[in-house]
């Protein structure tokens, strides 16, 4: 079962500067709701990149290693796996007048017995994609 989690932001600060900031995974303390720690294992930033990225959801700690997949603006792919989960998400990056639009999709796959979670993961993901978001949009503006 696949979850997916998308929105869309608009900020005033330049697709030209939000995409190499965005595609720094490293950033992800700043920006997502969810992200207590994420640094570089290995890698340029470029494909092939891995990050080791450690986040609170639902009361619990949750190690993932992401691995870059594409970075070729206006797109950046990657992939999250641990024993139970794998995130695929896509950032995109559009102009949008003098600032940018933003789209953030992260598709979740769950095995194992989290697999029969899945109808209680949904409401939860959709939250942390609300705080994210609005987490996203400030940061950004603050740019």
């Amino acid at each position: 079962m696949t979850t997916t989690v998308e929105r869309t932001i608009r900020t005033s600060t330049s697709a030209e500067e939000v995409f190499p900031y965005l595609a720094d995974f490293r950033n992800a303390t700043e920006w997502d709701a969810g992200t207590v720690s994420c640094e570089r294992v290995s890698g340029d930033g470029g494909p092939g990149t891995t990050y080791r990225n450690v986040s609170k959801f639902a009361g619990n700690t949750v190690e993932l290693e992401y691995t870059t997949e594409e970075v070729q603006a206006p797109r950046f792919v990657i992939v999250g796996r641990n024993a139970t989960t794998t995130s695929h998400d896509t950032i995109t990056v559009r102009p949008d007048g003098t600032g940018a639009e933003v789209t953030y999709r992260a598709d979740f796959e769950f095995t194992g017995l989290a697999r029969f979670l899945g109808p209680v993961m949904t409401p939860l993901l959709g939250r942390l994609g609300d705080r994210t978001a609005a987490q996203l949009k400030e940061t950004l503006d603050r740019r």
